[in-house]
């Protein structure tokens, strides 16, 4: 593949213009607040920018047309389970945050079952986050490769220094700024892609429906019973835990709850980021499917010898005009450096407040920023040499997944057993949180084939809080009799 100039001027200044407008936020951290919080001074359609990029990373911006690509629309129902996540979050999840003291997603865990459940969850975060910048940067460095011809661990070490300058320099101001502009540059780059795909298959957007439909490209699944394949409904539940788990416990989406201006703007930017992803990933997925479309009525022979995920950015650079290129490899990029900016932020801030501000509460402002600047620098770093460890790993997405499924449901059984029933005691946490935990190791690593590896997660995050609180209503039922 050939890049032509000017797609590689356009992409080179959108980065350099993204590292400089980052780093130009350091004078705005005057405290930990500022930079953890933002002051809780942006507004609620930034902070809602921010939370739809999070969601978009540059693995859905590959991975989704590679999927409807190669198969149908049955993974677009997991964006239809955002809605429902979304408008909870606005209406209990937000005013929950924004009504506690701490920016820590994890503080909520230590008052209801003690320090074991929140330096849990914190160190499930932390583990899960360096592994996931590591998985970015690695699996964002792939298409990049095929595209600009770069050497695999140039694009890694490139991606993850430019990121981190400015998340370290920044805070979460310059994050959630970045974040805003770079999701426009990915609405942009995807709805340009698709108006250009559609106007170039031969017969436009009539071809696309008949052909599409003819191969059963736009089916959502089986909506049988069955829960050992992705069926609609294994998909559409999935979902729904996974958002829940976004929206509930994950450290990226509570700390940007905490920089809205005031509650309305907070409970708008989680509706908006949310509701903003389902037409965009439903782009995607047409991007997918007009690619099937356009090369089955023009071959290319080469297409045929590449694998699904190959196949958008080898239309990016042969199919598209000069400058649309750059453009679509910008919002690529862009994609990925807004998953690892937010992961670098959320992960410098939990190791503060969860684990150095906890043990030293008298921890000076000075100190304090010292600390974040440092732990922002570290995880960058980290996140870099698992990207270069990772280029030797057989399969690097089934390792992810499985160890997301691991950590994922044992934070979100915990949090729904404090969050909804103010009876459980720590004692049935625990219990509750080790069965699952257990539970979910057992399904992930047994190769069983009675659930689809979706409903790992589900089954797991369902036994932590049902054992929890079978474990409460057996001992209450117990004292009663023993006070009879």
């Amino acid at each position: 593949m050939q890049i032509q100039t000017l797609d590689l001027i356009v992409f080179l200044t959108f980065t350099v213009g993204t590292v400089l407008f980052g780093g130009s936020f350091i004078r705005k951290n005057k405290n930990i607040s500022d930079y953890t919080e933002a002051g809780g001074s942006l507004p609620g359609f930034i902070v809602g920018m921010s939370i739809f990029a999070t969601y978009v990373s540059s693995i859905s911006f590959l991975a989704l047309p590679g999927s409807a690509y190669m198969g149908n629309w049955n993974s677009f129902v997991f964006s239809l389970s955002i809605p429902v996540a979304s408008i909870l979050a606005a209406n209990y999840f937000v005013p929950f945050y924004r009504s506690i003291q701490s920016v820590s997603a994890y503080s909520f865990l230590e008052e209801r079952f003690g320090y074991w459940a929140r330096a849990y969850a914190a160190i499930c975060y932390l583990l899960t986050q360096v592994a996931r910048t590591g998985s970015v940067l690695y699996l964002l460095a792939l298409p990049l490769h095929s595209i600009l011809g770069w050497d695999i661990p140039v694009i890694i070490i490139m991606t993850g220094v430019c990121v981190t300058f400015y998340a370290v320099l920044g805070g979460i101001k310059a994050v959630i700024w970045t974040d805003a502009i770079q999701g426009i540059i990915l609405i942009a780059g995807a709805l340009t892609c698709v108006a250009v795909l559609l106007f170039s298959i031969p017969g436009g957007i009539s071809t696309f429906i008949e052909t599409g439909s003819g191969y059963n490209k736009f089916s959502l699944g089986d909506f049988g019973p069955g829960v050992d394949a992705s069926t609609f409904w294994v998909v559409l539940i999935y979902g729904i835990f996974m958002n829940l788990q976004n929206y509930g416990i994950d450290q990226n989406y509570v700390q940007r709850y905490k920089t809205a201006r005031d509650d309305k703007s907070a409970r708008f930017s989680a509706l908006f980021g949310g509701l903003l992803y389902l037409p965009v990933s439903l782009l995607f997925f047409i991007i997918g499917t007009a690619l099937f479309v356009y090369y089955k009525v023009r071959p290319d022979a080469i297409v045929d010898t590449l694998k699904p995920d190959q196949v958008f950015p080898y239309f990016i650079v042969n199919g598209l005009p000069a400058g649309v290129t750059g453009l679509l490899i910008a919002a690529i990029f862009a994609a990925g450096m807004s998953t690892v900016s937010t992961s670098v932020n959320s992960t410098s801030t939990v190791i503060l407040t969860d684990f150095i501000k906890r043990k030293n509460k008298e921890l000076s402002e000075k100190s304090g920023m010292k600390a974040l600047y440092g732990t922002s620098l570290l995880l960058g770093l980290s996140g870099m040499c698992v990207g270069l460890a990772m280029m030797s790993a057989q399969n690097v997405l089934d390792t992810w997944w499985g160890l997301t499924g691991i950590f994922s449901g044992g934070m979100l059984g915990l949090f729904l057993l404090g969050y909804i029933s103010r009876k459980v005691r720590r004692g049935a946490a625990l219990a509750g949180a080790v069965c699952g935990v257990s539970f979910i190791g057992w399904m992930t690593l047994s190769g069983q084939t009675v659930f689809h590896h979706y409903m790992i997660t589900v089954l797991g995050t369902l036994t932590i809080f049902c054992i929890g609180l079978l474990i409460t209503l057996a001992a209450g039922a117990i004292r009663k009799r023993v006070r009879g």
